[in-house]
């Protein structure tokens, strides 16, 4: 279905093709948090519960379910003494300490990266600086984060909300971003902050994660060049919905977000010779093979790729699970 050729040839003005981009698809902590649910009902039994969607696609949510997995929105639907997996995206300290209350056993997928940055919220509280989080309200991510330091953070989306901002002190103000959001538009919001507040603390470390930027890359390199960039992601997926958003501002004529190959719509096709595909960070492979099984009945030759980075971060098991599979290894 795909041929990996590098920086693609130049195409004539009536060649049908089909860009597949790389990287795509999941990152290390989806990985991990996946994974991390498939080994606890290995090793505990069904059922296990977990807040929240470990990560944001329906795919991969209605697989586990169907293997045992029970997803719940609060601590209280699960029932006490039960093993419970928080989702890749983190929660608040009260989350934690209610699963303590509960008797709950509890195993944190928190993506590392995400963890990351509730330590850098955690340390600007400490000093004493206001923390403005570029975010999306009611994203997972960011009420995780926010509750590290309730009443020090505010929620900043986008430059228009810049003047309604109100701190303590102007020259004590840091901003922290959520993970998966787009690289431009968050700097055009950390400049708007800028200009009111000219002293602002940057992290110590970019947020936006590595493979949110890689992806974001890859769609801008091909997105120029095609009439129609296809992005694979559930819609509460905010960097499958990023990617959309990338992939129009760097020029292409039209792009389109799937959860799967049966969402496409024959009228996108209208025209249309050169087609992108990519995938966000909590998508399985099978779903774009779907895509490009579509594309090709629909007379598109197979996929180039086209590769802008190399992945190879991989995260440890969270320490609870680790410390239960090496137990039940040394009983066998």
């Amino acid at each position: 279905m795909s041929t990996d050729l590098g920086t693609p040839r130049v195409l004539s003005e009536t060649e049908k093709a089909v860009l597949l981009a790389s990287p795509r698809g999941y990152c290390a902590g989806v990985d991990r948090a996946v994974i991390t649910v498939e080994q606890a009902l290995e090793l505990y039994g069904p059922p296990v519960y977990v807040r929240k969607e470990i990560v944001h696609n329906k795919h991969v949510v209605d697989d586990l379910r169907d293997r045992g997995a029970i997803f719940v929105d609060e601590l209280t639907e699960v029932p006490e003494g039960s093993t419970v997996v928080f989702s890749a995206h983190g929660v608040a300290p009260t989350v934690h300490q209610e699963a303590e209350q509960r008797r709950l056993k509890a195993i944190d997928a928190t993506c590392p990266l995400v963890t990351k940055v509730h330590q850098e919220a955690r340390r600007f509280a400490r000093e004493d600086f206001d923390i403005l989080l570029i975010g999306h309200a009611g994203h997972e991510e960011v009420e995780g984060t926010m509750g590290e330091a309730p009443g020090r953070i505010q929620l900043v989306e986008s430059p228009e909300d810049v003047d309604r901002i109100v701190v303590r002190d102007p020259a004590r103000v840091s901003w922290l971003s959520q993970t998966t959001l787009s690289v431009d538009e968050t700097l055009a919001t950390v400049e708007a902050i800028r200009e009111r507040f000219p002293e602002l603390i940057d992290p110590p470390s970019d947020d936006i994660c590595y493979a949110t930027q890689n992806r974001q890359l890859a769609v801008k390199e091909l997105a120029a060049g095609v009439d129609l960039v296809l992005v694979v992601g559930s819609g509460n997926s905010s960097n499958s919905v990023r990617l959309v958003e990338v992939a129009k501002e760097a020029g292409a004529r039209t792009a389109y977000r799937v959860d799967d190959a049966s969402e496409i719509q024959d009228e996108w096709f209208d025209g249309v010779r050169r087609v992108a595909v990519t995938s966000g960070a909590s998508v399985p492979e099978r779903l774009v093979d779907g895509v490009l099984l579509q594309l090709a009945e629909r007379g598109y030759p197979d996929a180039r790729v086209v590769r802008s980075a190399e992945e190879s971060l991989m995260f440890a098991l969270p320490k609870e699970l680790r410390r239960d599979l090496k137990a039940a290894t040394a009983r066998s």
